[in-house]
C-alpha cells in the first residue's frame, strides 16, 4: 500500500504524537517536516522541525534523553502521525517531567491545573542556567 503523508495541509507539517512504546503514555507532541520525518526514519532518533527555531532538532540532541523510533502509523488523513519511542533517558519534558503532559484541570469549567506528578530530574542540570 502506498501512502502519500500530507505535509501540505498545514503549512509544510505534520503533528507528531509521541507515545512511549513500553507504558502507552502520550509523552509529547512536536511538528515534523518531510526532512525531519526523513532523517528520523534514517536514524531511528525522532526528530522534529523547531516552529520557533525555524531548523530540524532531534530530541536528545542537548539534553541526552534521545528517543529511539521503534514504529510510526499516520491516521486516515495521512496528515498526523503517531510515533511509537523508546526514551533512553527518564524524562522527556524540557520541564524535569516524565511527560509533557503533567498538569491535569481539576474542577472542570472554572477549575484550575494542577500538577499531577513530581520532575524526574533537574532541568537546570541538564540545560544550565537558561532554563
Amino acid at each position: 500500500m502506498t501512502v502519500q503523508l500530507d505535509f501540505d495541509k498545514q503549512g509544510g507539517l505534520i503533528t507528531a504524537v509521541v507515545q512511549d512504546a513500553r507504558s502507552g503514555r502520550v509523552l509529547m507532541v512536536g511538528y515534523m517536516n518531510r526532512e525531519a520525518f526523513d532523517k528520523t526514519i534514517a536514524t531511528e532518533h525522532v526528530t522534529f522541525f523547531s516552529r520557533s527555531r525555524n531548523k530540524l532538532w532531534t530530541k536528545g540532541e542537548s539534553s541526552g534523553h534521545f528517543l529511539k523510533l521503534i514504529s510510526v502509523a499516520t491516521d486516515c488523513d495521512a496528515d498526523a502521525l503517531l510515533v511509537q519511542a523508546e526514551p533512553m533517558e527518564r524524562g522527556v519534558c524540557h520541564n524535569g517531567f516524565e511527560s509533557c503532559f503533567y498538569r491535569t484541570l481539576k474542577g472542570g469549567k472554572g477549575g484550575e491545573w494542577v500538577q499531577t506528578e513530581e520532575p524526574v530530574y533537574d532541568p537546570k542540570a541538564v540545560y544550565g542556567a537558561k532554563q
